[in-house]
């Protein structure tokens, strides 16, 4: 069963290589040529910086979240802004979806999902849910920006090719990991059994993606992707542990911002909506 179950996951892994490789050589250009200019808009938004922020967080790469914390912390960008980047960010599942081009309608369903509801859930913040709050627990923009350093997290040293090289070695690893564990799970309670338990969950299943979507880290979103390619978990629930992985950015906004209970708020919040994004698609029979 072990060799079995490691030449199935391993030979899996090996076909979704030159696809990876392809895509990490396009979001390394992209950050490397054009990262400070997306940044720049993202800044500039003000109170109407969710309808860019949830554009812009769809390129696949964990910078922005990152540097979205680091805005909303030094209060250039509003809470809206940040959470439509944590919301519409994917971390690794964009390039592991492209790596399989049987995949590729249910990843434009996937950036279409988010950026919408990135932007309902972001207008939501800054215009309705922003006056309940106490200024206690609002934070973010508030008409002056203090000092602020987005690229702490960013990776520009070395060539393209070697930094997309890196990137593709470490997701490729994770894959073949978690396509093991599967692999091993499902051979050992058997496919029924295991279809049967994420399935029993019903409704909550995308309560419990969104709660495994809050680990900050690619393990996350590669765990989402690997699931649902197995058919393990539904669209509705990838999309619900894709929208609250918001990668390292939540991470750097519990190091970047000092407010503990705005933190906390804010991660309750990303989990909420994430599972509700999921919940909705669920019912809609997505």
């Amino acid at each position: 069963m072990f060799i079995e179950v490691l030449l199935e996951a391993l030979i899996d892994s090996v076909k979704m290589l030159p696809f990876l490789f392809a895509a990490y050589l396009i979001i390394e250009y992209i950050e490397r040529h054009h990262g400070e200019s997306i940044e720049r808009v993202l800044a500039g938004g003000g109170r109407w910086g969710c309808f860019a922020a949830a554009v812009l967080g769809c390129v696949p790469q964990c910078g922005f979240s990152a540097a979205a914390a680091n805005f909303y912390a030094s209060r250039v960008i509003t809470m809206g802004t940040m959470m439509a980047v944590f919301l519409a960010t994917s971390d690794e599942a964009i390039p592991l979806l492209i790596a399989e081009p049987t995949l590729w309608p249910q990843m434009m369903r996937l950036i279409a999902v988010k950026i919408l509801f990135a932007l309902l859930f972001g207008l939501l913040l800054d215009f309705v849910v922003f006056k309940l709050l106490p200024p206690s627990l609002r934070g973010g923009f508030r008409g002056r920006a203090d000092e602020v350093d987005c690229h702490e997290e960013h990776e520009e040293q070395g060539s393209i090719v070697w930094a997309a090289l890196h990137h593709t070695a470490e997701i490729f690893g994770f894959i073949l990991l978690f396509s093991l564990v599967i692999g091993f799970v499902i051979e050992s309670v058997g496919q029924d059994a295991f279809a049967a338990f994420l399935g029993g969950l019903g409704v909550l299943q995308p309560f419990v993606a969104a709660l495994i979507g809050l680990i900050p880290n690619c393990a996350a979103s590669v765990m989402m992707v690997s699931l649902y390619q197995t058919g393990a978990i539904g669209f509705a629930s990838m999309v619900a542990g894709l929208c609250s992985g918001a990668g390292v950015g939540l991470a750097v906004l519990w190091r970047a911002n000092p407010s503990w209970k705005q933190n906390l708020m804010i991660t309750v919040l990303l989990w909420g909506m994430g599972a509700a994004t999921g919940l909705v698609l669920m019912l809609l029979g997505m």
